[in-house]
């Protein structure tokens, strides 16, 4: 695969991309140790989007599998997943953060969040009213215990590990470098992470 277009995706900010269908993009984490908190978007009709609950449902899984993918509200496939070289280990059992998260983990005044993210980069796009789906958590560690209690583990991935998907419908794809360091899922160091634009 030949990268085509690499776009930076600075600490604690997000980047929306448009893919086309059948196009191939790759999101690296730079740095290692980060997550990458990345939300799709059906181009044509942005009520329609990635869902994690109808994912689930889809799969019969956490997380789908090399070769499986990734559904929408309408139970439409949206990506799938091509390849996978990290830990392979990622979640979609976590909200996004928000104003509220960090306001309920004890921060004072504004801080950066994926929803804030997210929201900016639909708005530079045009759109003003999204919905803020649960996101698909890439090299997020929250383990799940026996008795179903969550951790939250530092990302295990190294420098320069990704993930490659494919788009099923022209897609609006949104990467936001997690701005988390309360909780220890970036290692309390956001770093940045990339979108690389592939072809086959």
């Amino acid at each position: 695969m030949q990268i085509t277009e690499r776009i930076h995706v600075g600490a604690r900010t997000g980047v929306a991309v448009t893919v086309p269908a059948g196009g191939l993009f790759r999101v690296v984490d730079v740095e290692g140790r980060q997550v990458a908190d990345m939300f799709a978007f059906n181009a044509a009709d942005v009520t329609e989007h990635h869902s994690a609950m109808h994912t689930r449902a889809a799969v019969d899984r956490l997380f789908p599998r090399v070769g499986e993918a990734f559904f929408t509200n309408r139970r439409r496939p949206i990506l799938t997943l091509e390849r996978d070289d990290s830990p392979a280990v990622h979640d979609m059992l976590i909200a996004p953060c928000d104003p509220e998260r960090y306001e309920g983990l004890g921060v004072d005044g504004w801080h950066a969040s994926c929803r804030e993210n997210l929201e900016v980069a639909m708005r530079e796009l045009g759109h003003d009213d999204i919905c803020a789906p649960a996101s698909v958590n890439l090299f997020m560690n929250i383990p799940v215990s026996s008795d179903g209690e969550l951790g939250w583990e530092p990302a295990p991935t190294q420098p320069g590990d990704s993930v490659t998907f494919r788009a099923v419908m022209e897609s609006i794809v949104v990467v936001s470098a997690c701005p988390q360091d309360i909780v220890p899922i970036n290692d309390r160091n956001p770093t940045s992470v990339a979108i690389e634009l592939l072809e086959d």
